[in-house]
């Protein structure tokens, strides 16, 4: 089975904007070792709308490479992701923090985070790799 990481919108700013020296080896590293990097549709959209003008050659590197999945937020997925903040108490909450939960409950893998309470919050099961 090929592992991997799920990215939060943290992550993918950190990455985007240079300011995650982090990221940029877990990037390098994925790349080397065949390592999946998923991002999740819903970060996809939160952190274009976060990264600032001048940084968007970041954001299409990662974008672009190999070891860079999208995961859609398509039917299916929507009504999981509702379903988690749902039952989190939380109906108006993250969707891309919810989303990140759903990916990571469903491929099983860790979430590369600077937020990890936001994640914990609606699902304090998933694990997490907190961003130094």
């Amino acid at each position: 089975m090929i592992g991997g990481r799920v990215l939060d919108v943290t992550a993918v700013v950190g990455f985007s904007t240079g300011q995650s020296v982090y990221v940029e080896a877990l990037v390098m590293t994925a790349i080397e070792e065949n390592i999946v990097l998923a991002i999740p549709s819903a970060v996809l959209a939160r952190a274009s709308a976060l990264i600032p003008r001048g940084h968007e050659l970041g954001f299409d590197v990662l974008l672009g490479l190999p070891c860079t999945v999208m995961d859609p937020l398509d039917t299916v997925q929507a009504c999981a992701v509702g379903a988690i903040l749902e039952h989190s108490g939380k109906p108006r909450g993250d969707i891309a923090a919810a989303h990140v939960v759903h990916c990571a409950r469903q491929r099983g893998w860790p979430v590369v985070t600077g937020e990890p309470e936001l994640l914990l919050t609606l699902d304090s099961s998933i694990e997490i790799e907190n961003l130094p």
